[in-house]
């Protein structure tokens, strides 16, 4: 059984800088030592973008320090808060495809893995660049990663959601071009489930009959009302990451809320 952990929206802001008067080097470091101490078994531990707040160097550089302390290694793919570039030239290590984006597909004895980029830039134009887009040359990747494993089961993990999660500032920023998404990815029955973040919410269900899960921030969560037309409110609540097990029967995922879980329970 393949285990991931997934970790979505870091938010890394540059030392002494803070969100809603929280740290996201704390909070973050805090999920690492968790994983460290109760999955470091897991195979992967995927990191689905909005690594920096800015997308400066520094907070990049902040970053890539606290996932070297990992024990499980790392995958990782970029959000519409994070630059490209600077990414690049501070993870030298980064698996990009041959067109330069942050893609790459890894394979497990049970499943594919296909970390998707879905940052609509350069240009770095606010807020349009916010929502994401899969180019064509993205979804033909995509199109091909999918038809080499078709052996065996694929789990897509993305920054934006690929459809509408029923709050109105996100879903005006969620994948742009939906439709030419689940064209491509509804010719491949071997599909399985897709993981994003971008709303910082737990939300799950299914979309077009693929189940999806969606992961709460290391640091400040969407606050709850779906009518809400700004998607840059925040609120303090746990922080969390996800967990995904692959089973002879499908998938099962996990939330966990790191700063909060108790394993020293007593029977009343």
């Amino acid at each position: 059984m393949t285990k991931l952990i997934i970790f979505t929206d870091l938010h890394m802001v540059p030392e002494g800088t803070t969100i809603i008067g929280l740290d996201p080097y704390q909070r973050l470091a805090n999920g690492i030592e968790h994983v460290n101490r109760y999955h470091a078994d897991a195979e992967r531990v995927i990191f689905t973008g909005d690594l920096t707040h800015y997308g400066d160097r520094g907070s990049y550089e902040r970053l890539k320090r606290l996932i070297d302390q990992l024990i499980p290694p790392s995958a990782i793919t970029i959000g519409n808060h994070d630059r490209r570039e600077v990414f690049l030239d501070v993870f030298t290590d980064a698996e990009t495809d041959t067109g330069g984006f942050v893609q790459q597909a890894i394979d497990f004895p049970d499943c594919r893995a296909i970390l998707l980029d879905t940052l609509f830039a350069p240009p770095y134009d606010y807020p349009n660049s916010h929502a994401g887009l899969l180019c064509a040359k993205r979804l033909a990747w995509l199109d091909r990663q999918l038809a080499d494993a078709a052996n065996k089961p694929a789990l897509l993990f993305m920054h934006h959601p690929p459809h509408r999660t029923g709050f109105s500032g996100m879903d005006l920023i969620r994948l742009a071009n939906e439709a030419e998404f689940y064209e491509c990815i509804k010719r491949h029955p071997n599909v399985r489930h897709i993981f994003a973040g971008h709303v910082h919410r737990t939300i799950s269900g299914s979309s077009r009959g693929i189940p999806f899960s969606i992961f709460k921030s290391p640091v400040h969560q969407q606050p709850m009302p779906f009518d809400a037309p700004d998607a840059s409110l925040s609120v303090d609540e746990p922080a969390a990451y996800g967990i995904a097990v692959v089973t002879e029967d499908g998938v099962l995922v996990h939330t966990e809320d790191y700063e909060i879980a108790r394993r020293d329970a007593t029977v009343a």
